[in-house]
């Protein structure tokens, strides 16, 4: 009878430490929206392509790490938020309340993170923002909330303004996106062009879903400004592209803000790309950085030789690099990780960030051109792999 007991209770211990590390081995849920219908569909493969290519090389290496007490690899739960914020409002209560992910990243774009940002803050979810940038969400200083991206609507104007005047730039035309990131860009443009003594020739505001800019590039056109500056996103980036072209719009500095650091841009439009400035900072040769090239390289193999695009997938990987080294550091506890993500300094791509309230507070804002369909860094110039150059000619 006592050895009967005995295997028993050997059998019993056997099983609790079989389910033991099964337990411990659970993957770590995350979850996102992604607009992969709709208006926005156009930018999120940017973002869904980089969140991938992480987990991929997380997983590799076992896992995350957390809190050096063993690892667990990396499980998703993604839904398409069709490119409407009030939807990704949806999402993100769903992921927390009926999923029970164990935490959030980011969905894309400014609008989605400013209607997003109430539902982490009251539920208590550590964010680390990509792919937006907002002043006035961060005036608001959210407790769960950073911004990755040193592309704050102040500073761009700031940097912008100094990048034209080192060009000898005297007029500019503007034309934006009533989106909320562009509209805000232009709220601190305007102001700084002024103190800089540049002129504004031309403005004009479009909505998000414009089908033909024709009519507001024969005016740039007559006005001969010296430099077009286009706060558009995607979508209208490429319109812009191929009616500038068509209308004959000369200026030597152009500026397409969100589309032409993404790969298919120039295979869409090849030498007719080149000398268009847009908004990034970031090649995978950059100097003092944390897994350029590796994070190059993978994204690269795993969509077949396709380019990350140099803005919005290297922000995403950013703040993912930025999550892992938080948990690495205190685990999976939410409220740890807002501390250690308040405190840390992170090695990333992007080079040491530190966050200042909710923003990046050691990489500058910049910008780069595509230079012989290769996109350089060139704004600010101690950062720049190459010199700004004139647009040239369209091609046929």
């Amino acid at each position: 009878m006592l050895k009967r007991l005995l295997t028993a209770s050997l059998v019993i211990v056997g099983m609790f430490g079989l389910l033991g590390p099964a337990h411990a081995a659970d993957p770590v849920k995350i979850g996102f929206s992604i607009p992969k219908t709709g208006l926005f569909a156009p930018a999120g493969p940017s973002q869904l392509n980089a969140y991938l290519v992480w987990q991929k090389m997380v997983n590799d290496k076992g896992g995350l790490d957390i809190g050096g007490k063993g690892r667990r690899k990396i499980e998703f739960v993604q839904y398409d938020d069709k490119s409407d914020p009030a939807q990704a409002v949806k999402i993100y209560e769903k992921l927390i309340t009926s999923d029970k992910v164990d935490l959030v990243m980011a969905p894309w774009g400014t609008q989605h993170h400013f209607a997003i940002a109430p539902v982490v803050e009251r539920h208590k979810f550590p964010l680390i923002g990509n792919t937006a940038a907002s002043v006035a969400l961060r005036k608001v200083k959210p407790g769960y909330l950073w911004f990755t991206t040193p592309m704050m609507p102040d500073n761009l104007a700031k940097e912008m303004t100094a990048m034209l005047k080192s060009r000898g730039v005297k007029s500019v035309a503007i034309m934006y996106n009533l989106l909320q990131f562009a509209s805000e860009n232009i709220q601190f443009l305007k102001p700084a062009l002024a103190k800089a003594g540049i002129t504004v020739k031309f403005e004009a505001k479009y909505p998000p879903d414009i089908k033909d800019m024709t009519g507001m590039l024969t005016k740039i056109k007559g006005a001969n400004p010296d430099a077009v500056l286009v706060h558009s996103y995607p979508g209208d980036s490429i319109l812009y592209m191929n009616q500038a072209r068509e209308v004959g719009i000369n200026a030597k500095t152009q500026y397409v803000m969100v589309g032409p650091a993404i790969g298919f841009f120039r295979g869409m439009f090849k030498s007719n790309l080149d000398g268009i400035v847009t908004m990034a900072a970031w090649t995978p040769g950059l100097k003092n950085t944390t897994g350029s090239q590796e994070f190059y390289n993978a994204y690269k193999k795993m969509f077949k030789g396709h380019e990350p695009d140099y803005l919005d997938s290297v922000e995403v990987f950013v703040s993912a690099q930025i999550l892992e080294q938080a948990i690495a550091k205190v685990g999976l506890n939410r409220e740890k990780i807002r501390q250690a993500v308040n405190t840390m300094t992170f090695d990333t791509i992007y080079g040491k960030i530190k966050f200042d309230g909710v923003q990046n507070s050691i990489t500058p804002a910049g910008f780069a051109q595509i230079q012989k369909g290769k996109i350089e860094v060139v704004w600010p110039k101690q950062r720049a792999t190459s010199a700004v150059v004139d647009k040239g000619a369209w091609a046929k």
